[in-house]
């Protein structure tokens, strides 16, 4: 059973989100061979962050940041799809390097929920290397930076579908807005909410 007795004295943590082109990181091996003068491809399209304050005991959600970001780089048919965002509408959005100092000034040290973490973490590991922050074989965001809505609700409802979709129909939060298109913000806010009701859950036992 997940453990959340670490966050004792903890009052804020930040829930994430990120769409992305749909294609692949390249990785720290395939970088080095790439020819001279490679310009690496971006993968994040589309950062979403939502504020979890506690107060008396509860969570609940505060402040919100989210930006578009120009990859650089094409986006798979499939991901404008899910998404929505076509090549067109990121013309004049920032590149990662223009928004990561606001970004992390948002997120700050604290801990990170995510659904199916490890998305996140590769992706943001990678803009973070592409942008010379870090090597390509470091990491920017460890594993153990990390919060899953995920394995936290694998752990209360064992063999139940862990889709971010299925997990708040359980949970009885509203994904209505989800229906058409996903989107940075809008997962991140559903997943603000899941955590609180999990993390409620959890204290009731």
């Amino acid at each position: 059973m997940v453990d959340l007795g670490f966050l004792e004295g903890r009052h804020r943590l930040v829930a994430i989100d990120a769409e992305t082109t749909g294609y692949r990181v390249m990785t720290a091996d395939e970088v080095r061979k790439a020819p001279k003068g490679l310009r690496i491809p971006g993968v994040v399209i589309e950062i979403g962050c939502v504020e979890l304050l506690r107060e008396n005991g509860v969570w609940r959600k505060g402040e919100t940041w989210q930006s578009r970001v120009n990859p650089e780089a094409p986006i798979s048919l499939g991901s404008i799809g899910v998404h929505g965002i076509k090549p067109g509408d990121l013309k004049q959005a920032p590149r990662f390097d223009q928004i990561v100092e606001a970004f992390q000034a948002f997120i700050k040290d604290d801990y990170l929920v995510a659904h199916a973490y490890r998305n996140e973490k590769q992706f943001f590991d990678y803009e973070m290397a592409r942008i010379k922050r870090i090597g390509w074989d470091e990491e920017a965001f460890p594993e153990d930076r990390f919060i899953c809505t995920q394995e936290i609700y694998a752990d209360l409802f064992p063999g139940a579908p862990k889709s971010l979709d299925a997990m708040t129909d359980r949970l009885w939060v509203d994904r209505s807005e989800r229906f058409k298109f996903h989107g940075a913000l809008l997962d991140a806010d559903l997943t603000a909410d899941a955590f609180i009701e999990l993390e409620r859950q959890l204290a009731a036992g």
